[in-house]
Parts: structure tokens; C-alpha cells; sequence
């Protein structure tokens, strides 16, 4: 894929959040609606097409942790905090002109968590499990080597010790477990397509209503000569 390859040439270990998520959606994983914009006049028009709430992230694959590097903006409601928190966040970037990332804000209770590893051993494996801010700390996770056939998919989730949070819970919605299963499978075919990708993490996936949808990804690259 151009991305991948872009960035592999570039000797690039990452991607950025943007390139990631482009990568995922040519997976048909559902993931949010952003726009990359680098100035004031863009970002309104970018607001605009998307709509409020939004969420900014200074956007950069040279950062992995947004949060920590205080990039990141959420529920943004209007033209003047949009411009204010555009402002703070590229003071706080390193480079200059670097892009920001404009992006619905998906509203939901419960994240979960996915990705992919590499293992000397297996290859590609998928993972599977709670999401948040507390996943490496409660981690209630679940793995499968790839390829996933549905039914591996919905093995995982019925794995987890949180797994009751997938049904109808404290009056939400059941997940889709069917759209949560494809976003496995297709992580997994991800994985075995595209061998130079030695990481991915996809922390949270909120569940809107029953939708899954990838807020934040992560892919590292193997950027070392075959």
C-alpha cells in the first residue's frame, strides 16, 4: 500500500493517526470522520463539513501519545473554541505547520480495544479486550493467530472476563458483535497483507449505540532492509 510504502522509504517507524486510520478504512474498518487541516480558514471549513462536537489532535506519526504531549482537545463546541484549541495545540507541536486532526467525537459508555502483533514465533496475531486508559493495567485481553475466520472473532469476545459488556447493559444497546467480529477478521488480513507492519493498536473503539467505531490507531512499522 502507498502509505506503508511512503513511509517505509521515508525511514519512518510510524504512521500517524490520519495514515493509520486511512489504512483501516481500505479494510472497511469503521473508523471516525477527520480531516487534516494546517490553518485557521481550513479548520472551519473542516468543522463545518463534520459538524459539533468535534475533538482536535495535533497529528504527526513522530507522536504515539497525544494525550501525554497535552495534543489533544475534546468535546469542542463551537467556531471559537475550535480556533482556540487549533491555536494551543500548534504552540505545543515541535515542528511547525504541523497538521491538526479534526474529528467527530463519538459518544459512548464503552471502549474497547484491538490490535495486532507480530510474534517470532506465530506471526501475526490478533488481539482483543477492554479499552480505555486502563487496558494495560486490567488487561483483559484475548489473542488469535491470524488468518481469524467470524467464528474465532466471537471466541475472543466471549474470552474476556469483561465480555457482559457487549450485551445489553444499564439500558445500552447489545453490540454489533457481528461489525465488532469484521473489524477482527480484517485487522487480522492487515497483518498478513502487509508484512513490514509490526505493531497495531487501536485504543478505544467506541460503541455508539451498537457501532463500533475505531476512535484512535497506532502502526508501527519494521522499517529494517529485508
Amino acid at each position: 500500500m502507498d502509505i506503508i510504502d511512503e513511509a517505509i522509504k521515508k525511514g519512518r517507524s510510524s504512521l500517524s493517526e490520519f495514515e493509520a486510520k486511512q489504512l483501516l478504512a481500505a479494510y472497511r474498518i469503521p473508523a471516525t470522520r477527520e480531516i487534516l487541516v494546517e490553518s485557521e480558514k481550513n479548520l472551519l471549513a473542516a468543522a463545518a463539513a463534520i459538524g459539533y462536537p468535534l475533538v482536535l489532535k495535533g497529528c504527526s506519526a513522530d507522536i504515539a501519545h497525544k494525550t501525554e504531549k497535552n495534543l489533544v482537545r475534546i468535546d469542542i463546541r463551537n467556531d471559537q473554541e475550535a480556533v482556540a484549541a487549533f491555536r494551543d495545540i500548534s504552540a505545543g507541536m515541535e515542528q511547525d505547520q504541523m497538521p491538526v486532526l479534526v474529528q467527530e467525537m463519538i459518544q459512548g459508555q464503552r471502549e474497547l480495544a484491538a490490535g495486532l502483533v507480530r510474534d517470532a514465533r506465530f506471526g501475526a496475531c490478533v488481539m482483543f479486550g477492554l479499552g480505555g486508559i486502563f487496558t494495560e493495567v486490567l488487561e483483559d485481553v484475548s489473542f488469535r493467530v491470524a488468518p481469524l475466520e467470524r467464528l474465532d472473532a466471537l471466541e475472543m469476545m466471549r474470552e474476556i472476563k469483561g465480555h457482559k459488556i457487549l450485551t445489553a447493559v444499564r439500558g445500552m444497546e447489545a453490540v454489533d458483535i457481528n461489525a465488532l467480529a469484521d473489524i477482527l477478521v480484517n485487522i487480522g488480513r492487515v497483518g498478513l497483507d502487509h508484512r513490514q507492519i509490526k505493531e497495531i493498536d487501536i485504543n478505544p473503539i467506541i460503541i455508539s449505540g451498537s457501532r463500533p467505531i475505531v476512535v484512535d490507531a497506532l502502526v508501527l512499522l519494521d522499517n529494517s532492509e529485508e
